[in-house]
């Protein structure tokens, strides 16, 4: 039988190219803003949201995503002040959120079967409601960029600049914080926590190899990131290994692999 045909990867492909332009969009403004360790925090963070949400019997996805924009919040109002410097503030919401979901987590009586995919990801378990949380995420996020590209685009290179331009700096940062959060607790079925970070910046990070046009960085990223998902989920089912991990390590050597081509012609250029 073709594994097309099963409708779990047809859930996986359809997860896949969506998470693909989502973290293409988001991903390129974390890059070019610098917010990749305040990324990580927010990821880790929305642990405590996942156990609040198993211990209350509440959704542990929109518990994750309530606590991950809140954590956000935080992290950005810390920013903002100067009294508490900016790793000092993520570590501590990184670690506060993953302290509160161990104790809710060992609180919780029986056992969490859908622990291990919060942690670690399984993009061939993502079900209907996700697809469509990624869908609506991704359509909202597509026309925010599409409407108000250039404040963003301002924000993300030179804050400074963009004050000057008397453009609502605080109020796009707060805006892109929420939507960093979002779209975090959105792809934690398909690479978990420990992952998450890792689709917001590798395609990213290809990508700029090769451009450093805002537009173009976006294109190439949903293209590059649409191509490790296709080959990871692919290699995945090929040797029985998991879907979420193999996917980064994918992404991971598509990054060596043209750091390596671009880096030789170089090379050869110069001779």
């Amino acid at each position: 039988m073709n594994i097309l045909e099963y409708t779990f990867f047809q859930n996986a492909l359809a997860g896949a190219f969506l998470a693909s332009i989502l973290c293409g969009f988001i991903g390129t403004y974390i890059v070019t803003r610098r917010l990749v360790f305040i990324s990580g925090g927010i990821t880790h963070a929305s642990f405590g949201g996942i156990g609040l949400g198993v211990m209350t019997g509440v959704n542990p996805i929109l518990s994750a995503m309530l606590f991950a924009i809140l954590s956000a919040f935080g992290v950005q109002w810390v920013s903002n002040h100067k009294d508490i410097r900016n790793d000092s503030a993520i570590a501590m919401f990184w670690t506060l959120g993953m302290s509160v979901g161990i104790i809710c987590c060992f609180l919780t009586p029986g056992f969490m079967p859908d622990l291990p995919s919060f942690l670690f990801g399984s993009i061939l378990t993502i079900g209907t409601s996700d697809l469509w949380l990624l869908g609506a995420l991704t359509v909202c996020v597509g026309l925010l960029f599409t409407m108000f590209l250039r404040p963003i685009q301002s924000v993300a290179f030179d804050r400074t600049f963009a004050l000057s331009q008397h453009l609502p700096v605080t109020l796009i940062e707060y805006i892109m914080m929420a939507l960093i959060a979002m779209t975090i607790v959105a792809t934690l079925k398909m690479v978990g926590i420990v992952l998450a970070i890792s689709l917001l910046t590798i395609p990213q990070m290809t990508a700029n190899l090769f451009t450093y046009n805002y537009k173009h960085l976006i294109l190439l990223s949903i293209f590059l990131g649409w191509i490790d998902c296709l080959i990871g989920l692919y290699a995945s089912y090929l040797y029985n290994v998991p879907s979420g991990a193999t996917i980064i390590f994918v992404s991971i050597l598509t990054f060596t692999l043209c750091k390596t081509i671009k880096a030789g012609i170089s090379q050869f250029y110069k001779k």
